[in-house]
């Protein structure tokens, strides 16, 4: 795990080195164990190293027998030996041990589409002498983030956004577009970002630049091919093999590694599978929160970790350790996301690099395997659409005059009777309602909104369209295993561990897992009303039934306690004051309004309250004084 930076400049211009080294020092926390450099003309490419295989060799750039490739690489290529012992044998020469290497000698060996070779979390970009072309590719699932900016004149890419800015010439603007799809989604789909002209390479994409212009294209071609016949019972077993072994390749690491441990069923499966693979007790890791006690997790991970001899380690945060990192927290994100759990992801990572270097964890389950209440609501949208108009309707009115905190509800209502599938996913997935919008927004945002109130389900066309023949359900398992996941989830968990200088990897994303997922009957994913469906009957091989079926609990946190309480001048402070950013997208009086209905409890708002703090928060980062 690590973190690099580029520049390919079109002009001819020799590369400003100082530029460079100003991008690689800015993520050095992504890589506090060593810097390199490597300059030729029009490219430029700087790394930051975080050494976990090949600890001592395993310097980058790193370049091929004749000095003819060069490359900087964030990551882990989880099946490296087996390429390495395949490489070798078509007579490629090794100089290092690193997973790094075999990226230049698979490129030797198949050009572009050395990336379907490769199982793990990667971004990487690859300098061709010879050709004088850059190669670049972000893994199949987003695991890993990658940024670019065309200047014009030059292009220049990094693993996050802050490196990019060192450039004087990149601009710091608000993508309104995007910011509307902020409000819709939580988060901004790539190929965007909330920076106008800053975009994330999509997940599972390669990009080439040259001289003579830049092609960006999907390398991961699979789509759901459902199977006609199964039997329950064997594919169990086939997914229980495919779990295990991806496992087993994520534990190859030449530092210590250790598990983000809640009380659920799927990081519970990862430390029992560890400890069969481990000789020395597993080291866990899990956060709790001060008067959380309804939602923690603490001690029932403490009790998992007593039944599989692991070595637990819990921190309680607290309403000031919140404040005290919001200070830095969007500096740590750099994308908003209107999720109330992510500054959680930094504390357990934390807790965790002061113990090991490498952890393992849950994450990545819920979406293919349907494991949230929204997979509940697609599916009876499909029944509840085809119902009178006036029934629906009349339904959903009901439902939304509906006194108290019904959120959720309020939003499956609005849905359900909506005609268009991908207006319908877009109404589930707002927790901003389009009447909402039109009272918070100012200007042409507001406009935007009147004129065209579901313009940012565009933003999912692409993906909606590769499995709009398949049923509701799941297209929304499609689409958010490819959207929601990388850019949100993903996102905060690569940089907030990375902001602590620990690498996490998840085994559930192994491609090979997702691919076999998507080949399965929605029923087995959503049966009934149980989501996760074979993934738990799967699960019961390593742990009690009880765990495995009790109520997901998930990162819970008193997050809407707090902003009440404790942080409610933090939060009043930050959206209503004169000088808030805020004040120039949004209607501060409607703000207000907001805030009063949380308080005492008529509308469940923590979520739009939260979105709105990170929006702000993250302005002020980056766009003060603009």
């Amino acid at each position: 795990m690590c973190g690099f930076c580029g520049i390919f400049d079109r002009s001819g211009s020799p590369i400003d080195k100082t530029l460079l080294r100003e991008m690689s020092f800015v993520i050095s926390h992504r890589g506090p164990d060593g810097e390199g450099l490597f300059v030729d003309r029009e490219v430029g490419l700087g790394h930051r190293r975080l050494s976990i295989i090949d600890v001592d060799g395993g310097a980058q750039p790193i370049t091929n027998e004749d000095g003819s490739l060069q490359i900087v690489f964030n990551g882990e290529i989880y099946n490296f030996i087996e390429l390495r012992k395949e490489l070798e044998g078509a007579g490629h020469i090794f100089t290092t041990q690193s997973d790094t290497e075999v990226i230049v000698h698979a490129y030797e060996q198949w050009g572009k589409k050395c990336v379907e070779h490769l199982n793990g979390m990667f971004a990487f970009a690859l300098w061709d002498l010879n050709k004088r072309e850059l190669f670049l590719a972000r893994d199949h699932l987003g695991i890993k983030p990658l940024y670019y900016a065309d200047l014009g004149k030059r292009i220049i890419f990094a693993s996050e956004i802050k490196a990019l800015l060192q450039d004087q010439e990149c601009p710091r603007e608000v993508d309104e577009e995007s910011l509307t799809e902020l409000f819709t989604f939580r988060y901004v789909p790539s190929p965007k970002t909330l920076f106008k002209n800053i975009h994330k390479v999509p997940p599972g994409h390669r990009m080439t630049i040259s001289q003579s212009g830049v092609e960006l294209m999907s390398f991961w071609e699979w789509k759901p091919r459902i199977r006609e016949s199964w039997d329950e019972e064997i594919l169990v077993e086939e997914y229980r093999a495919l779990l295990v072994d991806a496992i087993r390749l994520q534990l190859r690491s030449d530092v210590p590694l250790g598990l983000f441990l809640s009380s659920g069923v799927d990081s519970g499966a990862l430390l029992a599978i560890m400890s069969q693979y481990s000789s020395e007790p597993i080291r866990a890791f899990t956060i709790g929160f001060e008067g959380g006690e309804t939602t923690n997790e603490v001690e029932d991970a403490r009790t998992m970790a007593r039944m599989f001899g692991a070595d637990h380690h819990c921190m309680e945060i607290k309403p000031e350790d919140y404040l005290k990192y919001y200070e830095n927290y969007l500096w740590d994100l750099e994308e908003p996301v209107g999720n109330e759990s992510a500054a959680a992801f930094y504390f357990v990572s934390k807790i965790a690099s002061e113990n090991v270097k490498v952890a393992l964890a849950g994450q990545g389950a819920d979406e293919p395997w349907a494991g949230y209440d929204r997979y509940l609501g697609a599916k009876l949208s499909a029944f509840y659409s085809r119902l009178p108009s006036i029934v629906t309707g009349a339904f959903a009115s009901l439902v939304n005059k509906i006194p108290g905190r019904l959120e959720r509800l309020k939003r499956a209502a609005s849905s359900m009777n909506e005609p268009d599938m991908l207006t319908r996913f877009t109404k589930i997935y707002s927790f901003y309602s389009t009447e909402m919008k039109q009272h918070l927004f100012k200007g042409s945002l507001r406009t935007q909104i009147i004129q065209d109130p579901y313009r940012s389900k565009e933003a999912l066309r692409r993906l909606q369209g590769d499995v709009q023949h398949m049923d509701p359900v799941a297209q929304m398992l499609y689409i958010d295993t490819r959207a929601n996941l990388p850019d949100d989830l993903l996102m905060v968990g690569d940089k907030l561990s990375m902001a602590n200088s620990l690498e996490v990897r998840l085994p559930f994303l192994d491609y090979r897992l997702i691919e076999f997922i998507e080949s399965l009957p929605v029923q087995l994913k959503l049966n009934g009303w149980t989501g996760k469906y074979l993934h738990k009957k799967a699960m019961t091989k390593w742990l009690p039934k009880r765990i495995v079926y009790q109520k997901k609990k998930g990162f819970a946190n008193p997050i809407e306690e707090w902003f009440r309480t404790k942080m409610r001048p933090f939060v009043e402070e930050t959206l209503l004051s004169p000088d808030s950013a805020v004040a120039r997208y949004f209607d501060q009086r409607y703000i207000g309004r907001m805030l009063q209905k949380d308080r005492d409890g008529t509308e469940q708002l923590r979520r739009h309250i939260y979105l709105l703090v990170s929006f702000e928060l993250w302005h002020r980062t980056f766009m003060r004084g603009k």
